[in-house]
């Protein structure tokens, strides 16, 4: 006993010590970005930001500015350091090409001219069919796409997968609603289409006619689109065709000689994602006459290829899609521009770099660390839901145990051996990069699942949960502060990147994640009450969220961000419960003068802070299915007990909601 308690003492005046020391260097959370002028109780997240919010301002380069866009702005200082050093010929050469702007302006749209050649032949459905087949192996447009994606069920082979497109602005509501701002991106859509037109060498009369033509089109695109709340369901966006039965649902395109074109080999079936909007695709080849759809298609190359192209271009690109949708004041500068055409294009090339150079070992293996402690306290929450049955228990946790984890960088790289990087051909880099990842992605049918694949590189800072491989994914870019710090308080830590590990393992049992079993397929393990409960629950959150204004007349959508929202709750629970075991082994200690839970709240709303321009803010509540910010802390903390009760929160205050209201899911 007395040697128990001489060693609490002795660990207690250690972990002091360690304490004192990180407080010289910083602990993880800048107490001079509190405004004590707003009531915690009331608005959390702009008592625990609000300085911050007030002092900091958006670069005129950037729609938004917050923790995320910080870090990849730092991540592209690293990396810019990268692509100037670097002997490897691919990256320096496109580097090189990207930044070469006077030879671009030189070239003018001459790197696309055989294209609009091909365009302007067709004469014959045939023609236009081989020519969508020449422009979507490079990645330049048509009205629909196709992926390689394993079969949802059954995840052991890959599958190809059919997918509505063909649109200009980034969702079917721009060209279905009449609400002001729809009207306002529309406007600016017609007006960008003409001067697309104008920079290709049409005339202002040609430039009318084109703009009418391509709006008439991608309207009746737009209604035949399935909604994008439709299209988070699993169930809706997965039907199996054979060539046979696909070519009667959409019979005026000859399929077997398209996805031959493609360079797909011989496969007893696909996927189609909306078969509504195929069919209405063979209506509209059927009625709309050839010139129209070479106009259509012209305009597509030229607007696709945009930001390949000459200075004008590009910046008629950046008016409409950064300008218009987002509030950007200003171009980014040609350095980053070109840094994001190499990574776009080498990827895992540059990501092999970057780890190399900037991500230690040590950080894989606290990460790891913690990772498994979430798992432990994920498990044991399953195990005491009130709200689940045994058996459907059981099956989840079935699910949790088998849920891969990949950390910082894949175990084996992708390899570009044989793509062609000239330092004089920016536009043929990017057409060649396309077409050789367009390959790639063929080689998969066929071929057993590659488990180590990322869809995500090392340098990216973002995180994901891939539901048919059943798998976490977190970059090495994003394992760094604001979200994880070796040497900071572990509050920060536990509130950073715990959380965004719990919000992805969230997404296996979320709304859509749920839908997929232990090995990723698409089957349902759930019993019906059990299903039922949980929609209950999640019906709360769909009516919080729709309840919340992101800018005057414009409300997020409920049901576009449940996922997120539910992932964003369940996020903050587990860091939660893991950091209190964390405490439990290494004791509890104030930091000037904040105790543990408030350290770990206030770096859990700094994890999120962010300022958005208005037009922004207004795209992602149109578009995203994630919340806005202020909506990503105040409402899970509104549902969590262990907040309302620390912080005291009573019915007189905005954040309190009453114990029947509160979405308590995972």
């Amino acid at each position: 006993m007395v040697n128990n308690l001489l060693l609490k003492k002795v660990g207690s005046v250690i972990i002091k010590f360690i304490m004192q020391k990180r407080l010289k260097k910083g602990w993880g959370f800048d107490t001079s970005a509190i405004d004590r002028s707003v009531r915690p109780e009331d608005d959390f997240y702009h008592y625990a930001n609000g300085s911050w919010l007030k002092n900091a301002k958006i670069p005129p380069e950037e729609s938004r500015w917050g923790s995320f866009i910080t870090l990849r702005y730092d991540t592209e200082l690293q990396l810019k350091t990268l692509v100037e050093t670097t002997k490897e010929a691919q990256i320096r050469n496109m580097y090189a090409s990207a930044l070469n702007m006077p030879l671009r302006n030189k070239k003018g749209i001459k790197p696309i001219e055989g294209l609009r050649k091909e365009i302007a032949a067709i004469k014959t459905p045939a023609q236009l069919q081989k020519t969508l087949i020449t422009l979507s192996r490079r990645g330049l447009g048509g009205m629909w796409g196709e992926m390689i994606e394993q079969d949802l069920k059954n995840t052991t082979r890959y599958a190809l997968f059919l997918w509505q497109g063909g649109l200009g602005m980034p969702d079917r509501d721009y060209y279905l609603l009449d609400k002001p701002e729809q009207v306002r991106v529309r406007t600016a859509y017609i007006k960008h289409i003409k001067n697309i037109v104008r920079l290709g060498g049409g005339s202002a009369k040609e430039a009318s006619r084109v703009a009418d033509v391509v709006m008439r089109i991608e309207t009746r695109l737009a209604k035949a689109s399935m909604p994008k709340e439709d299209m988070r369901d699993p169930h809706k966006i997965y039907h199996k065709y054979t060539f046979k039965t696909l070519q009667r649902l959409s019979p005026a395109i000859e399929w077997r000689t398209f996805l031959t074109g493609l360079g797909v080999p011989k496969i007893p079936y696909v996927l189609v994602g909306q078969p509504e909007f195929f069919k209405e695709i063979s209506q509209m080849l059927k009625e709309i006459p050839l010139s129209e759809w070479q106009t259509y298609l012209d305009f597509h190359l030229l607007n696709n290829a945009a930001g390949m192209l000459s200075e004008q271009f590009v910046k008629e690109n950046f008016w409409f899609y950064s300008q218009v949708l987002a509030g950007t004041k200003k171009m980014k500068p040609l350095w980053r521009r070109a840094l994001g055409a190499t990574g776009g294009t080498l990827g895992e090339l540059l990501g092999k770099a970057y780890v190399a150079k900037h991500f230690p070992p040590a950080a894989k293996k606290a990460t790891d660390e913690l990772v498994s402690d979430l798992f432990t306290v994920y498990e044991s929450r399953i195990k005491a839901l009130s709200w689940m049955s045994g058996p459907t228990k059981k099956k989840a946790i079935k699910k949790l145990r088998a849920m891969e984890r990949k950390i910082a960088y894949p175990k084996r790289w992708k390899n570009y051996k044989g793509l062609v990087i000239k330092k004089d051909d920016y536009a043929g880099n990017v057409l060649r990069a396309t077409e050789f990842e367009h390959k790639r992605e063929l080689r998969k049918l066929g071929r057993p699942i590659d488990r180590h694949e990322w869809l995500m590189t090392p340098q990216t800072v973002n995180a994901y949960f891939n539901p048919p491989m059943n798998e976490i994914v977190f970059p090495a870019a994003i394992l760094q502060w604001p979200f994880f710090d070796s040497v900071a308080d572990a509050a920060l830590n536990y509130a950073g990147i715990g959380s965004v590990i719990g919000h992805e393992m969230t997404h296996g049992f979320d709304d859509e994640g749920s839908k997929y079993d232990h090995n990723g397929n698409l089957r349902n393990w759930w019993s019906a009450d059990d299903r039922a409960r949980f929609e209950k629950r999640a019906e709360l959150i769909v009516a919080q969220a729709d309840k919340h204004e992101v800018e005057p007349g414009v409300h997020m959508n409920g049901k576009l961000t449940l996922g997120e929202n539910i992932a964003d709750l369940g996020g903050l629970v587990i860091a939660w419960d893991a950091y209190q075991k964390h405490l439990d082994k290494t004791g509890r200690y104030d930091i000037e003068g904040l105790s543990p839970e408030q350290r770990f709240f206030l770096a859990y709303a700094q994890m999120e802070r962010e300022l958005r321009r208005p037009e922004s803010a207004k795209l992602a509540a149109l578009t995203d299915p994630h919340a806005e910010a202020s909506f990503r802390i105040n409402n899970p903390l509104s549902n969590f007990t262990p907040f309302i009760e620390m912080l005291e929160v009573k019915k007189r205050d905005k954040l309190y909601r009453d114990p029947k209201e509160r979405a308590e899911i995972w």
